[in-house]
């Protein structure tokens, strides 16, 4: 009999996550070590070790989902080879002018050098023509300097190029002519139009959006084809909106990838912990070489379209992230001027920490942590030993140039990388008019439970909690998202002078081009849902704020709702709000459709409680270092019970992560299988 088992495969920086569903309901997790040569090497061992574990085939596979950071890492990383750039004539300096910012202000950025471009300026090519905001030809595109420009391209070996013309989100005409020009001109290049990529105003931007997705095109259609060489399944990518797609439509727009890794982690959180009561939640992805973090609010993670990896602004719509360079391989390090440093270099997988024994020379987290005993001396179950006398031999020379005693430099590492980790959940919520102190903490990934206790102290969080699993849990996310893909179209106006019918005409469109992309993607009319908003602010503000639209005819009352959501968003965000002001009119600029094409999630069960006696789970004991050196009881997860409480200090540990409990805590699992440490 032929099963449906759906896989989920989060590839991380150190290690491979895998996820396997039966159609029964059945969930086997494991990871594999990363491959970062080629992802693709280490995502079909990945399949092939998941089912190896499951007694399955290749045939009772019903659909890969995956989550990827080959887009991410090769803009991190700064590898854009040979990208070229068509734009408007008049307008090839765009790149260079940007938008005339420097860091911190022009005071404080006395010795500020300015990045290099995404494009050098000598690989710039403008064209002519010329359309207005509405779309109207001021002038014809001019064809005999696009043959120019293609030609030029094709003589200098540049393959990707991305072309951005003015105002060709209100008319695509004269880039589509250009993508013509370039398809008999230069036929191997591939070739990016903002129009299909940002269809929206503010041209850097736009620009930039559209270079980064002609930069990662060739990259990621390599990766997929790899994949699809070596595993025959339906593949489906994680998108950063919180979506998924199938990988034939991903090759048409790889910038939608950039946070695909980061995104399946925060949905998977918020799919599980809703189940526990928490709506609202700050989610903490700790892994070998980053941390992420994001906010759930009411079981949604926020969304953003002002995002940037490394130093390019990509504005498409993407979960909410902060990453930052605090993961266990994190390298720690003596700086010049003799202070203990932490990250962002990381050991990655290959070497990795020391204690993996395959050639690390420097200390990192992960060793700290083995040294202090917070981590047993083996990984994934007994997979990957841990040599925890290199790790310390290591840590001995760090700490003779520090000054410190061995134990203290390698508690200095574990509370530097909490502290990273504490502001980067600063900035994720108090800079975003959030008070932390009302948000219960989601750790998860590898090493996300390490310093979970640590984090509830400096940030006064009310809890912690730890899912089951945890650090399977971005694979196990992948598992739980729709397929997703989002539209957009700027259509400038003030509230007083809006046409329904223009808010009709185009809402329209919009849901012609998603259920046109559902239908691709296999979804029958019945099966396809769409959700309607719109970017709105005041007359003369820089920037928007975005509201859900009701469903339903677009007509006055929409228009009055979208108004009034708008009013109380923007209270709710900076605290205050000019509702019945006519001094500041209400102006709308985008208007935004997501096509949803639901599949089907995972369906926990609830446990039934224990005893209340976690004695059955305990193991042992190991000396731990938190403040002092002390015995702390060792626990094995899986055999504790709902109701089951254990109080530091202890070390409860699984196949996937490990959770240290100082003293004064308690970790209590409740009925979903969710361990929840308070004070």
């Amino acid at each position: 009999m032929v099963r449906r088992l759906r896989i989920g495969i989060d590839t991380g920086g150190t290690f491979t996550d895998v996820v396997a569903l039966d159609g029964d309901g059945t969930l086997v997790t494991t990871k594999t070590p990363s491959t970062p040569a080629d992802p693709a090497e280490g995502f079909a061992d990945g399949v092939a070790k998941i089912l190896r574990l499951t007694g399955a085939g290749p045939r009772d596979v019903a659909a890969l989902s995956h989550g990827t950071t080959v887009a991410t890492n090769r803009l991190l990383e700064d590898r854009i080879d040979d990208l070229g750039f068509v734009t408007t004539e008049g307008f090839a300096s765009i790149l260079e002018i940007a938008r005339q910012s420097v860091p911190d202000g022009y005071g404080n950025s006395y010795f500020w050098v300015k990045p290099p471009r995404i494009v050098p300026a000598h690989r710039v090519r403008a064209v002519g023509g010329r359309l207005d905001h509405t779309g109207a030809e001021l002038r014809p595109f001019d064809e005999e300097s696009a043959v120019a420009a293609a030609r030029w391209f094709r003589d200098q070996g540049v393959l990707a190029i991305g072309v951005c013309f003015l105002h060709s989100y209100a008319d695509p005409s004269h880039e589509l002519a250009m993508r013509d020009v370039l398809a008999r001109e230069h036929p191997d290049a591939v070739v990016s139009l903002s129009c299909e990529v940002l269809r929206e105003y503010r041209e850097y931007e736009r620009s930039v959006t559209t270079l980064v997705d002609a930069a990662v095109k060739p990259a990621m259609n390599g990766y997929l084809a790899r994949i699809a060489e070596r595993v025959a399944s339906r593949l489906l990518v994680m998108k950063s909106n919180g979506g998924v797609l199938s990988a034939d439509e991903v090759a048409r727009q790889p910038i939608t990838t950039v946070l695909s890794g980061p995104a399946a982690g925060a949905l998977g959180a918020a799919f599980v912990v809703a189940r526990s009561g928490h709506g609202s939640v700050v989610t903490l992805d700790g892994g070998g070489t980053s941390t992420d973090v994001a906010v759930v609010l009411d079981g949604e993670p926020t969304l953003t379209t002002e995002g940037s990896i490394g130093r390019h602004p990509v504005k498409i719509p993407m979960i909410d992230i902060v990453t930052v360079g605090a993961g266990g391989g994190s390298v720690a390090w003596r700086s010049p001027e003799g202070a203990l440093k932490v990250g962002p270099r990381s050991a990655g997988a290959d070497p990795g920490p020391l204690c993996y024994g395959r050639g690390g020379a420097e200390a990192t987290v992960t060793d700290a942590h083995a040294v202090l005993g917070r981590i047993p001396p083996h990984l994934l179950g007994g997979e990957v030993p841990l040599d925890v006398d290199a790790a310390r031999r290591g840590l001995e020379a760090l700490a003779g140039d520090l000054g410190l005693p061995v134990e203290r430099a390698a508690a200095g590492i574990l509370e530097i990388s909490a502290w990273n980790q504490a502001n980067a959940i600063r900035q994720i919520t108090v800079k975003r008019g959030l008070d932390v102190r009302d948000y219960p903490l989601v750790a998860f990934g590898g090493s996300g439970p390490l310093l979970a206790c640590r984090l509830l102290d400096v940030l006064a969080l009310p809890a912690a909690v730890v899912p089951e699993n945890p650090g399977n849990l971005s694979a196990f996310g992948l598992l739980t998202v729709d397929v997703k893909n989002d539209y957009v179209r700027t259509r400038v106006v003030r509230d007083a002078e809006l046409d329904p019918a223009l808010l009709a005409g185009v809402y329209a469109d919009l849901e012609a081009e998603a259920a046109e992309a559902l239908a691709r993607e296999g979804f029958p009319e019945d099966r396809r849902r769409f959700a309607r908003s719109a970017d709105l602010r005041y007359y003369g503000q820089a920037f928007e704020v975005r509201v859900a639209a009701p469903a339903g005819p677009p007509d006055q009352g929409l228009r009055a709702e979208v108004v009034r959501r708008f009013h109380d968003a923007h209270e709710a965000l900076y605290g205050y709000c000019y509702r019945d002001d006519p001094r500041h009119p209400v102006e709308w600029v985008n208007l935004r459709v997501s096509g949803i094409g639901p599949i089907e999630r995972p369906r926990p069960t609830e446990r039934p409680p224990g005893d209340g006696d976690p004695s059955r789970a305990r193991t042992g004991t190991r000396t731990v270092y938190f403040d002092a050196w002390e015995e702390a009881a060792v626990y094995r997860r899986e055999k504790l019970a709902p109701g089951d409480t254990v109080e530091g200090p202890a070390v409860i540990e699984e196949f996937g992560s490990t959770l240290p409990l100082h003293p004064g805590f308690t970790a209590t699992l409740d009925g979903h299988g969710n361990l929840v440490v308070t004070r």
